[in-house]
């Protein structure tokens, strides 16, 4: 009898706290307002300082885990309330951050709002753990002060920020993948506040299992792993063959920056930059180079370092060289004079690198190989070859 008076008493206790939760007064107005007002300011300067705070400031986070007190008790009253609350502070929020996005009218959102359109499960994966810390934060008052950092690490009011900005300059498709996260992170605190208690409480978890609301929940969160999970992998795939690129952009720019005798001697010829353009077919390797001879590289020299690239990769690049002509200027200095100083700081000139000669056209460069004193050029970096590109 005392044990079923104390789980009675705290089902009262909790039912009175979330109806609490749940109230739409003047304190979740106010701070929804200016939640809004900050997100949506610090998403149009691209601030993510700014983002955070409002994280922290925004109270949306109190009706929903009511809702799930609601959803997993059957409590109908409370789920309306809670529910309402919160679409009270959505529908404000898009239109006022909407407002501001036309009054802004910026030609085009920074990266706080961009990565936000494109959700994926690692999305819904960290909204079911705040979800769950929420709701042991309420269940436990001795753990109230984690309940700041669950609402940075999952944000409700910056993703309908992000879709009214977006609405506001008829960006329909990314709106569309701001709405996703939104109810990626809506569901995902509620299954996990539904899956927590069940954890933490023996009553709660007999009432789980003949919840009728708490399977829609977990149903419709499982209809969010169709579109979340292509996103996933799409992202790991993204991932794959931006790493495969990189490799082989670091290994084209050790050979070009390193030997660039290739092109010439070190004082004739200067490699600034390298870039690879991957949406042409084949790829074109761009670089830039400054040369104190301004028919140094020559076609031939050119040809040849592409041949010796392609013999080395899986796919074949096309080389193009962008040649600025410097003029070096210095007076002339006497030598220094032979003294113990100089001859420690000072060491011997090294021999003059041979270059390819631009005025030989009688070798085929397909077939040539680049040599230094009559031996062939070794390219360690290119030895191996790199990762195939899928």
């Amino acid at each position: 009898m005392d044990s079923e008076s104390d789980s009675s008493r705290m089902l009262k206790r909790l039912h009175r706290s979330h109806m609490h939760d749940a109230a739409l007064d003047e304190v979740f107005i106010v701070l929804s307002v200016g939640a809004s007002l900050i997100a949506t300011l610090g998403l149009l300067a691209n601030s993510a300082a700014v983002v955070i705070g409002a994280m922290v400031v925004a109270p949306w986070i109190m009706p929903l885990r009511a809702a799930a007190f609601a959803i997993l008790l059957g409590e109908v009253q409370l789920l309306g309330r809670s529910l309402r609350t919160l679409m009270v502070g959505v529908v404000s929020t898009t239109l006022l951050s909407l407002v501001l996005g036309s009054l802004a009218d910026l030609p085009r959102f920074g990266t706080e709002v961009l990565t936000r359109t494109t959700p994926n499960l690692l999305d819904l994966g960290i909204a079911l753990v705040a979800g769950g810390l929420a709701t042991y934060a309420k269940l436990r008052s001795d753990a109230v002060s984690s309940l700041a950092g669950t609402a940075i690490a999952v944000a409700l009011v910056p993703p309908v920020c992000v879709m009214g900005l977006l609405l506001s300059q008829q960006q329909w498709t990314d709106a569309a993948g701001a709405g996703l996260l939104f109810a990626t992170n809506l569901l995902g605190i509620l299954t996990g506040g539904l899956v927590l208690m069940a954890w933490k409480d023996p009553e709660f978890r007999q009432v789980f299992r003949r919840s009728h609301l708490s399977a829609a929940s977990f149903t419709l969160t499982g209809l969010l792993l169709l579109p979340l999970g292509s996103s996933f992998f799409n992202l790991l795939d993204r991932a794959r063959k931006d790493n495969t690129r990189d490799m082989l952009q670091e290994t084209i720019e050790s050979f070009l920056m390193r030997e660039t005798l290739t092109f010439g001697d070190r004082e004739s010829v200067d490699v600034e930059r390298v870039d690879i353009a991957w949406n042409q077919d084949p790829p074109i390797i761009r670089v830039v180079v400054r040369v104190s001879d301004p028919a140094l590289p020559s076609f031939k020299q050119v040809s040849a370092v592409q041949e010796a690239i392609n013999r080395r990769q899986d796919i074949n690049f096309r080389l193009v060289v962008q040649r600025t002509a410097v003029d070096v200027v210095g007076p002339e200095v006497a030598p220094n004079p032979a003294t113990p100083a100089t001859e420690q700081l000072l060491s011997p000139a090294p021999e003059p690198e041979q270059a390819i000669d631009p005025t030989e056209s009688d070798v085929n460069p397909a077939e040539e190989d680049l040599r230094v004193d009559s031996k062939p050029l070794r390219l360690p970096d290119l030895q191996q070859k790199a990762p195939t590109l899928r």
